[in-house]
C-alpha cells in the first residue's frame, strides 16, 4: 500500500522569523549571564572563585541560548507541521536521509564546545588540586555531624577554621567516620570527605569575612548541623587580616597546649619491627588499608597498588617512593604517609595507627609471597 507522503516543504518566511526571535532570546540571555552579579548573593573569598564564575557563566550562557533554540524549534515545527483536518491518517511526514552538510556540522560544533569547555575545566581544575610551595597546610576533618580543623604547631584539633588573607593555602580533607562533602560556597570549593583518603584544594583567600561551610552529602541522622552550625560546632570559615590571624594562632596555640584531643605528629624515628604479630596485623589492614590496598599483584589496583609479595616482588624491587622494599622502608611509609603519582596515602596520625600497629602491620606483609 502506497504512503501517503507529504509533499516537500521548504524554509518559508515563518521559519526565519521563528529564527529571529530566538536568536534575539538567546542573545539576551548570554548579556544575562555575562552581566548577572553572582557576587552580590555570593561574595568571592579567595582567588580561584573568579576563574570558577568565569567558567559557570559560559556554561550557563551557552546551555541557556541552546535550550532556547531547541525548545523553540520544538515548538514551532509542533504548530507549523500539526496534523490538518483532512490529513489521511496514515499520512507520513517528509523523509530526510543522508544530508552529509547537515550531519558534518552537528558533528564539529559540539566537538568544538566540549574541548573548549574541557580546557578551561582541566586548567581550573588543576590550579585547584596541584599545590604550590610554601603553602599553609591546614587539615579539614569530617565527623558525624560537625568539623574539626589541625594546623601546623597547634596541639590536637580545633572547632574553629582561620585563614589568613592574601597567604596560599593547601587544605587537606579527609573524614573520620562516613562520606561527608565539604563546601563553602564563597570561595566556589568543594571536596569529598572520604575517610582514608585525602583530598586537596589549593587556593589565596582574597577577602576578609566569615563565610559559611555547608555538606552537600547526606550523612546521617543530624546531616543538617553540618549546614547550620550550632555554638559548640559553629561551621563557618573566617578569613582574617594577618594581624588578626596572628593574634588568633598565637592564642590558640596557648589554649591547646594542654589539650586531650592531641593527635601525634607524624613519626620520624626507626621502629623496632621484631616481635610483629601478624595475626594482628591482618586485622588491623583490615580495618585501615583494605580499603585502598588489595591483597593482590602489585597492578591490581583499588587506589594504592596491591600488596602481594611486596617484599618480594622481584619485578617490584622498589617500593612507590623509590626505596628498596624493605620491612624498614614499609615501615617509613606507614609512618611519614605518601604523595605521589599513584594518590595520596595518610600518615600514621591521620591513619590512626599506633606503633604497635605498624610493627604488627609489616609483620602481616612479611607474609603475603
Amino acid at each position: 500500500m502506497p504512503e501517503n507522503r507529504d509533499p516537500v516543504v521548504h524554509l518559508d518566511r515563518g521559519f526565519w522569523i521563528a529564527t529571529t526571535v530566538m536568536s534575539v532570546l538567546a542573545l539576551l540571555a548570554i548579556v544575562f549571564w555575562v552581566e548577572v552579579p553572582i557576587t552580590g548573593l555570593m561574595p568571592e573569598a579567595v582567588d580561584k572563585a573568579q576563574q570558577i564564575d568565569a567558567l559557570f557563566r559560559f556554561l550557563a550562557a551557552t546551555g541557556t541560548a541552546l535550550w532556547i533554540f531547541v525548545c523553540g524549534f520544538i515548538l514551532y515545527f509542533a504548530l507549523k507541521f500539526r496534523r490538518h483536518a483532512g490529513t489521511p491518517e496514515n499520512a507520513v511526514g517528509v523523509q530526510i536521509h543522508d544530508n552529509n552538510k547537515l550531519e558534518m556540522w552537528w558533528t564539529i560544533i559540539p566537538t568544538v564546545f566540549v574541548i573548549v569547555m574541557a580546557f578551561f575545566s582541566i586548567k581550573i581544575w588543576a590550579g585547584i588540586e596541584f599545590a604550590p610551595n610554601n603553602t599553609l597546610v591546614v587539615e579539614a576533618l569530617g565527623r558525624q555531624w560537625y568539623y574539626t580543623f589541625r594546623y601546623p604547631n597547634v596541639n590536637g584539633e580545633v572547632k574553629e577554621m582561620h585563614l589568613p588573607l592574601g597567604q596560599a593555602v593547601t587544605l587537606q580533607v579527609s573524614s573520620y567516620d562516613v562520606i561527608h562533602s565539604f563546601w563553602i560556597p564563597a570561595m566556589r570549593l568543594k571536596a569529598d570527605m572520604v575517610p582514608g583518603m585525602i583530598n586537596t584544594l589549593e587556593f589565596t583567600p582574597t577577602r576578609a569575612g566569615k563565610y559559611e561551610i555547608i555538606c552537600t552529602e547526606f550523612c546521617g541522622t543530624f546531616h543538617g548541623e553540618m549546614h547550620s552550625g550550632t555554638n559548640q560546632n559553629p561551621a563557618y570559615v573566617y578569613i582574617d587580616t594577618p594581624a588578626q590571624y596572628s593574634a588568633w594562632y598565637a592564642r590558640t596555640q596557648r589554649q591547646q597546649a594542654t589539650a586531650s584531643n592531641a593527635i601525634s605528629v607524624p613519626s620520624t624515628s626507626q621502629l623496632n619491627l621484631a616481635g610483629g604479630d601478624a595475626k594482628a596485623g591482618a586485622a588491623v589492614f583490615s580495618a585501615k588499608c583494605s580499603a585502598c590496598h588489595a591483597i593482590g599483584p602489585f597492578d591490581q589496583r583499588i587506589v594504592g597498588p596491591g600488596l602481594k609479595g611486596v617484599l618480594y616482588d622481584p619485578a617490584h624491587p622498589d617500593l612507590v617512593n623509590g626505596q628498596k622494599a624493605t620491612p624498614e622502608n614499609v615501615a617509613k611509609i606507614l609512618q611519614n604517609g605518601f604523595k605521589g603519582s599513584l594518590g595520596q596515602m595518610p600518615n600514621q596520625a591521620q591513619n590512626g595507627l599506633t606503633n604497635k600497629d605498624i610493627v604488627n602491620l609489616v609483620a602481616y606483609l612479611k607474609t603475603l609471597k
